[in-house]
């Protein structure tokens, strides 16, 4: 981690208090894969306080060895078996009931702090199934919260299934903790380029003033893995591609790539000001409807199986593992610009990347008599291998005046070999023990997402809508390719970026 950040992180006064952070749902895989390693990156670092207290929590039994056991394996790769063993000793476990939370616990928490006089401050950890969150955080708001710091909830998704749960879980987990203290997490906004995407946009002269309508012809927003469900089709069934993908870390991205510029985009408040931005564009959106929509379902390519052949998968399902969604945005900036957001699961790669086309050249077609002119496109991608590139026309080498599309590019693993790239989750982490909320999703932010995708949702399950048939590896429906051909996007299939081969 940068000496900036650290530095700055030690002036900050929680930094010098004491430090409980509780992870419900510990025994599993998401606390063990993600939150645990996490914190450790945190204390590799020495951002934690010195007094520092980590407390799995969990209804099976297990004694703190037995814990500390379990997280070894995803720990040793990120450090030497000297600092995992130090970091496990901070890391203790209790098992019981979510919702009935023994009163002793905050006892015991405390007193292991170096001194019972010193602010404390207080996270909890939600990684838990949503239909535990709520008698969680009362049971946690009861029995858990401290008397002297602050106390910040962490929630995972799925926040809510629908418009109508979403609703009634904000308003729920509302009556219990306050929004300031709530922290839904989604992990694509604590990804590299997304949080890269604000300076490209607004600190760079050459790029805001084209990032609108007047210079803009299409904006697609792509995600696409290359496995299938791997046996957990009944779990996949009950959200969907749209559920699982699109309405969170996909609208997230859509988000902060069409918002107006924020007040602030860092130093202090500036967490409202960009999230006060998100909503607002947000709002200009209206809900997804069938007709501007392709539904996609892989199936068997010979080899690998298709969705309905995993037998937890129900009999007949119409689930989609594929979708394409046009949208425009109605406000002054991106009127008449179509917005495509595609994602899928058992395609030909895997990859996440946002495609921004801008419009021809004016006169292009008089000034090189006629010869086809690429479209420049402005390519941000997320994963893998974190780049931005600007297809730009040049001249081919040689004799000829000949056309030839490249790149400007920068592609991050090869400029910044020297950088540590840290953990979505350990960014995301620190900016909660920092109490920056920028990067969590606000429940009005929430809300208007689920507006968005609702009425798609219901028409999808109220008609039994039937989606188009796509083999295993390949690009997915051409239904897909032809709606994005209909709003104008054009692939140019001469050009290949190099850094997709390194």
């Amino acid at each position: 981690m940068e000496a900036a950040i650290v530095s700055e992180v030690r002036d900050e006064a929680w930094s010098k208090e004491s430090l409980t952070v509780v992870i419900f749902g510990a025994s599993g895989d998401l606390a063990k894969k993600k939150t645990f390693p996490a914190l450790l990156d945190l204390y590799i670092e020495n951002v934690f306080p010195p007094s520092t207290v980590i407390c799995g929590y969990a209804r099976s039994k297990m004694t703190n060895e037995e814990l500390r056991d379990q997280l070894r394996p995803f720990l040793i790769k990120k450090a030497s078996d000297s600092t995992v063993d130090d970091f496990l000793a901070k890391c203790i476990y209790r098992s019981g009931p979510y919702d009935d939370i023994s009163t002793e616990l905050t006892k015991e928490l405390s007193g292991k702090h170096i001194s019972s006089e010193n602010v404390e401050n207080r996270v909890f950890y939600l990684a838990l199934p949503p239909e535990a969150f709520l008698s969680t955080s009362s049971s946690i708001k009861k029995t858990l919260l401290s008397g002297s710091g602050y106390n910040r909830l962490i929630v995972e998704k799925p926040f809510g299934h629908d418009l109508e749960s979403c609703l009634e879980m904000s308003k729920s987990l509302g009556a219990i903790f306050k929004e300031d203290q709530i922290y839904r997490i989604d992990h694509y906004l604590g990804k590299e380029m997304v949080q890269s995407i604000l300076l490209l946009r607004f600190g760079n002269a050459f790029l805001e003033p084209i990032w609108n309508r007047q210079f803009v012809k299409s904006v697609v927003i792509s995600f696409k893995e290359d496995i299938g469900t791997m046996g957990r089709g009944g779990y996949f069934d009950s959200s969907g591609i749209i559920r699982d993908v699109m309405q969170n870390h996909l609208m997230q991205v859509l988000s902060i790539l069409a918002m107006e510029p924020p007040v602030k985009a860092s130093g202090k408040g500036y967490s409202k000001y960009i999230r006060d931005e998100k909503v607002k564009v947000l709002r200009c959106i209206k809900p997804w409807k069938m007709e501007n929509t392709v539904l996609g379902q892989y199936v068997s390519n010979g080899i690998d199986p298709g969705y309905s052949d995993d037998p937890t998968v129900p009999k007949g399902s119409n689930c989609p593992t594929f979708a394409c969604v046009l949208m425009e945005i109605d406000n002054p900036r991106w009127e008449g610009v179509p917005f495509v957001i595609k994602a899928g699961k058992a395609l030909d790669n895997k990859k996440v990347e946002v495609r921004i086309q801008l419009k021809n050249p004016p006169g292009a077609h008089q000034i090189f008599d006629g010869a086809k002119v690429p479209l420049n496109e402005i390519v941000i991608r997320l994963q893998p291998k974190e780049a931005i590139y600007i297809k730009t026309n040049v001249k081919k080498p040689g004799l000829l005046t000949q056309m030839i599309q490249s790149e400007l590019d920068l592609t991050y693993h090869s400029r910044y070999e020297a950088h540590h790239n840290p953990d979505a989750y350990t960014r995301l982490l620190l900016d909660v023990l920092r109490g920056k909320q920028a990067t969590f999703v606000r429940d009005d932010e929430l809300n208007e997402a689920w507006r968005i995708v609702t009425p798609l949702l219901n028409e999808i399950e109220n008609t039994r809508k039937e989606p188009f048939l796509y083999k295993f590896g390949s690009r997915g429906p051409k239904q897909a390719d032809e709606l994005l051909e209909r709003v104008g996007f054009v692939r140019n299939r001469d050009y290949s970026w190099p850094g997709a081969k390194m």
